[in-house]
């Protein structure tokens, strides 16, 4: 059992850390830039594909990473000049219905160069393999994803809280003509903040794309947790971002692994094999209604 709980919490915080970076840039565009874009996970569909695909081309994973990145970089530049800047002077109502077609024509699309059929992405052959932690056998791919969920969120920090442009674009949310007034192109700088968000969210598709389907439709389920995880930490702050994703990560994990094995020793076997499932799947909407009780703005709002 012991060595179930620590399997399962090193997963937990495997798949919190790639929440995490669906989840900075959107809280980034959602509560600097008071933009709904429900088309976020739609770029982490995208982003997984260019990756494969990239992947593919180059026969080498950490190439097709890079240019896959790059790739989704690019194509959140041009929707961010063609599109959301437009809907940065709308209300949140044509925000979300424009974000909304915007997911719907990304399916189309995919479904029109790739097919409907999933598509493979491997890990490199070098982390095709485990790793003995003390007395059990971890997937070393699955410890460089931590890895690399750790390091993202340390860049971000010092990129936020720390550095000169992390200032302007905190200025630039809370008032932006006098940061315009000061010399700073804020435009600009929204510009960018938008095209770091697509990054990082092609950057957990491209990472997750080996141990999940690369398939149409898979940002819808992973945008509804991205959106749970802002509102428990707090819209707008890359702190709350980074908490919320590993609660929601490891009540997810511990609670799909787990729950069914602690019910069976309370319940008959057929009633716990049929609650498990279904309770580990609300768990984290009740710690959601939990926290947003206590706090409603969520653990570290932007502003506080």
């Amino acid at each position: 059992m012991t060595q179930l709980f620590l399997e399962q919490a090193l997963n937990g915080l495997q798949f919190g850390l790639m929440l995490f970076l669906l989840a900075a840039g959107l809280t980034l565009v959602f509560g600097i830039m008071d933009c709904i874009n429900l088309a976020h996970g739609s770029l982490y569909m995208v982003g997984a594909y260019f990756v494969a695909a990239a992947t593919q081309a180059a026969d080498s994973f950490w190439i097709g990473l890079g240019a896959g990145v790059a790739g989704a970089a690019v194509l959140g530049l041009l929707l961010e000049l063609s599109l959301f800047r437009q809907l940065y002077k709308r209300d949140h109502l044509s925000q979300v219905l424009a974000t909304f077609a915007l997911i719907l024509i990304a399916n189309e699309a995919v479904r029109v160069i790739w097919g409907a059929q999933p598509v493979m992405l491997n890990p490199p052959d070098a982390l095709a393999g485990p790793v003995e932690i003390g007395d059990f056998f971890y997937p070393a791919y699955r410890l460089v994803i931590i890895a690399f969920g750790l390091a993202v969120a340390g860049l971000l920090y010092l990129l936020v809280a720390k550095s000169r442009v992390g200032m302007w674009v905190r200025a630039g949310a809370s008032n932006r003509e006098m940061t315009e007034a000061l010399g700073i192109n804020v435009r600009a700088l929204f510009t960018a903040v938008f095209v770091f968000g697509t990054a990082l969210c092609a950057l957990a598709g491209g990472l997750l794309g080996p141990l999940l389907a690369v398939q149409v439709g898979m940002g819808e389920s992973v945008l509804i947790l991205a959106f749970v995880v802002i509102i428990i930490g707090g819209i707008g702050s890359i702190r709350g971002a980074l908490v919320g994703s590993l609660i929601v990560g490891s009540v997810d994990t511990l609670g799909r692994a787990l729950l069914p094995t602690l019910l069976r020793a309370l319940l008959p076997a057929d009633a716990a094999s049929t609650l498990g499932p279904a309770l580990a799947s609300i768990l984290i909407y009740l710690l959601m209604a939990g926290i947003l009780f206590f706090k409603p703005q969520g653990l570290f709002p932007a502003r506080a």
